[in-house]
């Protein structure tokens, strides 16, 4: 391999993303490791977005595209950039979000110095403020799965990993992937193949810094910005469920009491809230379901909810 051989694949879907996409390509020219390349997935858009990436391909030509003419979701994308890696390395970045500097060269050093199978780092949202999006701060939840700097762990020394799971804020030995693929057809298709890494993994390797900014949308169009559609809902309550599920019978005990901690303070809140008002009753049924389900786990009784919570469900 010579030095200016790539060395990292960035494979990076979208779908109706032209207002986007410029952004998410001129964060990949501007990487201080230069050596890699990027797979652009046009999942079927009806806008602009494909002729975006046709013309980042025909202006460098470490980007290349693939186009599919009917939407087949970010699971299917993924994959299908999967199949075409032949890097040593391979990471995500959705084509409305936008990666920092220096991350590549932070993510690859980190890993060919440990020989890690993955590297995960911190991640911001960026909300539009005044006509520009902004970066937030890191989240709590994102600190405790990044923070401090932890090189060639595992998930019994430190399961609160768990709480990254997201697809782009990791890069991975391609190999790791060779029997890893996302889930397809279904929307939150990243949460149960993140407990996959962090449970198959010899080991992995955390940094605090800041890799990604996570573009939540002004018009709402995300899928994490859908929850209230019964349809997303289901999809996200499975992901959520699949995500245990892994945890748990991987016997990743004190990993499954920190994810549940996570869920009961940052999503059964907010589904409940749109439970209150949803019109279809058929919403608060997979709400109610699912809190059941969590009850029912043995390690519940060690994850118990913030006391605003546990009263407003009158535990």
């Amino acid at each position: 391999m010579t030095a200016s051989a790539p060395i990292a694949t960035l494979i990076v879907p979208g779908r109706d993303i032209a207002a986007f996409a410029p952004a998410a390509i001129a964060s990949l020219r501007g990487q201080t490791e230069s050596r890699w390349r990027a797979i652009l997935i046009d999942d079927g858009s009806t806008d602009d977005t494909g002729a975006i990436f046709a013309a980042a391909a025909a202006d460098d030509d470490r980007f290349a595209v693939i186009p599919h003419e009917a939407s087949r979701g970010l699971g299917a994308a993924r994959n299908v950039g999967l199949d075409r890696v032949d890097t040593p390395y391979v990471g995500f970045l959705d084509g409305d979000d936008e990666l920092r500097p220096d991350a590549l060269a932070r993510l690859v050093g980190t890993l060919e110095r440990t020989g890690s199978d993955f590297v995960a780092g911190a991640y911001v949202r960026t909300r539009l403020h005044d006509g520009r999006y902004r970066s937030g701060r890191v989240q709590p939840w994102v600190a405790a799965a990044t923070a401090p700097e932890r090189l060639a762990t595992t998930l019994a020394a430190h399961p609160r990993a768990v709480s990254n799971i997201v697809a782009w804020s990791k890069l991975s030995r391609t190999d790791f992937w060779r029997d890893l693929r996302f889930p397809e057809g279904v929307a939150y298709e990243d949460q149960v193949v993140a407990q996959q890494m962090y449970t198959r993994a010899r080991t992995f390797d955390v940094i605090p810094d800041v890799v990604v900014d996570w573009r939540l949308r002004a018009d709402g169009t995300s899928i994490t910005q859908s929850r209230s559609k019964l349809p997303v809902l289901r999809d996200y309550l499975d992901a959520l469920r699949g995500g245990i599920r892994v945890l748990h019978e991987a016997g990743a005990r004190e990993a499954v009491i920190c994810r549940l901690e996570l869920i009961l303070a940052m999503d059964v809140a907010p589904l409940l809230e749109i439970a209150a008002s949803h019109p279809d009753p058929a919403y608060t049924s997979e709400v109610d379901a699912f809190i059941r389900e969590l009850r029912s786990l043995p390690e519940f009784a060690d994850a118990a909810p913030d006391p605003a919570l546990a009263a407003a469900l009158a535990w």
